[in-house]
């Protein structure tokens, strides 16, 4: 019975570094993007923005389950910890600068093109933005492994 209790603790205690992980993502995201995502997705229901925040998520959570079965939990549960939230942390760091490179070489400014919806429609950009993360997800998971 014990064990289920220690192992309900270890779950919650890697729950937590992928909430900080998924904040720093959703914080990293706000950053390069040129209004507030909370205004702009939850206030305004602009599905751009929409898009790319849940390609975004998805792609951070996809990092964090690879850091967690990567984590050096072998040398205990806060070295475990450290690790996957280090590696998460540098989840977002790639995926952000992926944003960033691919906002500089691609005509206009990414960030602003995401959030264009007329006549109720996504900017095309948004679906290419939203896919670049769960790939760029991907290929960190597959570094990590």
């Amino acid at each position: 019975m014990a064990e289920i209790f220690e192992s309900a603790g270890i779950t919650i205690a890697y729950g937590v570094v992928g909430f900080i992980v998924m904040a720093a993502g959703f914080a990293a995201l706000d950053l390069v993007t040129p209004r507030k995502l909370v205004e702009v997705v939850w206030k305004e229901r602009n599905k751009g923005a929409s898009i790319v925040l849940s390609g975004q998520m998805l792609g951070v959570g996809l990092v964090i389950s690879q850091a967690i079965r990567s984590s050096e939990f072998q040398e205990g549960l806060i070295w475990g910890l450290t690790s996957t939230l280090v590696y998460g942390l540098a989840g977002v760091l790639v995926m952000t600068v992926v944003f960033a490179v691919v906002g500089i070489v691609t005509p206009g400014r990414m960030g602003a093109c995401v959030m264009e919806d007329v006549d109720n429609r996504p900017h095309p950009a948004a679906w290419v933005q939203g896919t670049m993360y769960v790939g760029t997800a991907l290929m960190v998971s597959a570094a990590l492994s």
